[in-house]
């Protein structure tokens, strides 16, 4: 079958040869007839091996200009819309690349081997030289980098092209007429933005099916992604304000010491009931305290008297241990007696220690932030242990203390002097652009209430 194809082919081109040819003996006014004439007697001599007339039809004239007619042959650039089973191979092989070459492309550097990766419904670029060669290859990877291929003798040097990132805050109003979906949309809110808005920050403040009626207003501060001047996405939402029946409810971004975020009030009351307590009590969920703190307590392998700086918990082996609070991991590895051992520092005043894994949780390392509630490892007996089960220890200002009586600080930002200044420190621009928002609003209102009144008199 093969051989047949190639034999059609060669036939399809001494036909365009001849053709050539003879258009010597044809006078100028009828040369375009007769190469359209001679073009139809060679796409009738070859065989359709192409899926698409228009793939035929592009063979076709290329034979024709290989067979050293007049006109010049130019480079090409193709714009091939990538289909669902096609593959890089695929498409190069409709324009004469061979496999060589494209080897020479996936295998020039881990850049390459992107090039594989091809998302039906996008756009790829495709130069040839006019030998017909590749000249070089383009691919819009997302939104933000391009892969692009160049030929550099028999080589191709591959790279990627990446678009200028700019992020800025957007200040967004607007007026409810409808709902907050209608009219969050028609003031220029993302889907997103809205769903934050409703399903998290203000979800136990305000009823959005109930509470918001025509003429009450909201303000949004958050943040924009923009590539080349375009929308890429919205980001956090930084500060926000509902103003129903006269009310304010607002709510402004705070990332604390450990990297968690939650949403206060102005005066630090935290709006978002569902976060956490800062400290959980117990690192293992329903787990048996089988030995208590006790900085008198007689070893039970060494027999001596030996402080218990934590409290011991029952489980079995492999059971998941999970962080107390959020913070940074600071050690990870083995100490003389504990076996395996985890450190999280949270901040400048608080630590907690978890001995006896069986084995770490792989995704952290030392240095790695985890979050409250998230598996550091797994219960084991590692080190001088009788059984399986996890010792636990909490520390204030390097002093140890009992993981189960101490007293644990609070998430209210009100409630710390301290943290309520630098929450302050920090929403203190938003609050005000919130206000003066609001304020301008305000007079904007004004000015169009008097103008209406002098429109009467």
């Amino acid at each position: 079958m093969k051989n047949r194809l190639y034999q059609s082919l060669f036939l399809g081109i001494t036909s365009a040869i001849a053709a050539s040819a003879s258009y010597a003996l044809i006078t100028p006014q009828n040369e375009k007839q007769a190469k359209t004439e001679n073009l139809a007697t060679t796409i009738a001599a070859i065989p359709s091996i192409y899926d698409t007339t228009s793939d035929f039809i592009e063979q076709a004239i290329r034979l024709e200009q290989l067979a050293n007619l007049e006109a010049p042959i130019k480079p090409r650039t193709i714009h091939h819309e990538i289909q669902e089973d096609e593959s890089l191979a695929s498409i190069l092989s409709l324009y004469g690349v061979d496999k060589k070459t494209l080897r020479k492309i996936t295998e020039a550097n881990k850049i390459g081997a992107r090039f594989t990766h091809l998302n039906p419904q996008t756009i790829l670029t495709i130069e040839l030289d006019k030998n017909y060669q590749l000249k070089s290859l383009i691919y819009d990877a997302d939104n933000v980098n391009t892969l692009v291929a160049s030929r550099n003798e028999e080589q191709f040097d591959v790279h990627v092209e990446s678009r200028s990132l700019d992020a800025q805050e957007i200040l967004t109003q607007g007026t409810i007429e409808t709902n907050l979906a209608v009219d969050g949309k028609k003031a220029g809110l993302s889907v997103e933005i809205i769903d934050q808005l409703t399903d998290k920050i203000f979800a136990w403040d305000i009823d959005f099916s109930q509470d918001l009626n025509a003429g009450d207003k909201f303000t949004v501060i958050y943040e924009e992604t923009l590539v080349e001047g375009r929308r890429l996405k919205t980001g956090n939402i930084l500060a926000a304000e509902f103003i129903i029946g006269g009310k304010s409810y607002s709510a402004i971004r705070y990332q604390n010491s450990q990297g968690e975020v939650t949403y206060y009030s102005p005066q630090g009351k935290n709006v978002v009931r569902e976060t956490r307590k800062s400290f959980l009590r117990s690192p293992i969920a329903y787990a048996r305290v089988s030995s208590h703190f006790n900085l008198h307590r007689r070893h039970p392998i060494s027999h001596r008297i030996r402080a218990h700086k934590g409290v011991d918990y029952a489980a079995r082996n492999g059971t998941p241990i999970q962080a107390t609070g959020g913070g940074k991991i600071i050690f990870k590895g083995r100490q003389s007696g504990y076996g395996r051992v985890v450190i999280i520092e949270h901040d400048s005043q608080y630590k907690s220690l978890y001995a006896h894994l069986s084995r770490f949780n792989n995704r952290y390392k030392v240095g790695s932030l985890i979050k409250q509630g998230e598996t550091l490892g797994f219960v084991g007996q590692s080190g001088a242990a009788t059984g399986p089960h996890l010792h636990y220890e909490f520390l204030v200002n390097g002093a140890h203390k009992n993981p189960v009586t101490v007293k644990l600080p609070q998430t209210e930002i009100q409630e710390n002097k301290g943290l309520l200044a630098r929450f302050q420190q920090k929403s203190r621009p938003y609050i005000e652009r919130l206000n003066r928002a609001n304020s301008e609003t305000a007079i904007i209102n004004v000015d169009k209430f008097f103008a209406k009144k002098s429109d009467k008199l």
